[in-house]
């Protein structure tokens, strides 16, 4: 996803896309290998599908490394809200008592 892209989402609603897009990918996987165990292809048709399946899998591979990366991040964002959270309660406790 580009930057300028991602900008004008958060980090959960990319995972969320990126979730699906790889869904779709797998479906998309299981089909092309569905048609490759049928007997009655023809070579050129069963290239033509390696081929396609070997995208789709170079392609599921770089969803799953993008959504590893994002959901790093999104623990990285989790934790520094809580640190935030956390300072703002003992700021509060010490001048509150």
């Amino acid at each position: 996803m580009t930057k300028k892209k991602r900008e004008n989402l958060g980090v959960a609603e990319e995972i969320d896309g990126l979730e699906e897009k790889l869904t779709r990918c797998r479906r998309e996987l299981e089909a092309v290998n569905s048609r490759l165990d049928q007997a009655e292809l023809s070579p050129e048709d069963r290239r033509c599908l390696e081929k396609e399946k070997s995208s789709l899998m170079s392609k599921a591979s770089n969803f799953e490394k993008e959504l590893k990366l994002l959901r790093h991040e999104n623990r990285k964002n989790t934790m520094l809200s809580v640190a935030i959270f956390l300072l703002l309660a003992l700021l509060y406790a010490h001048w509150t008592m």
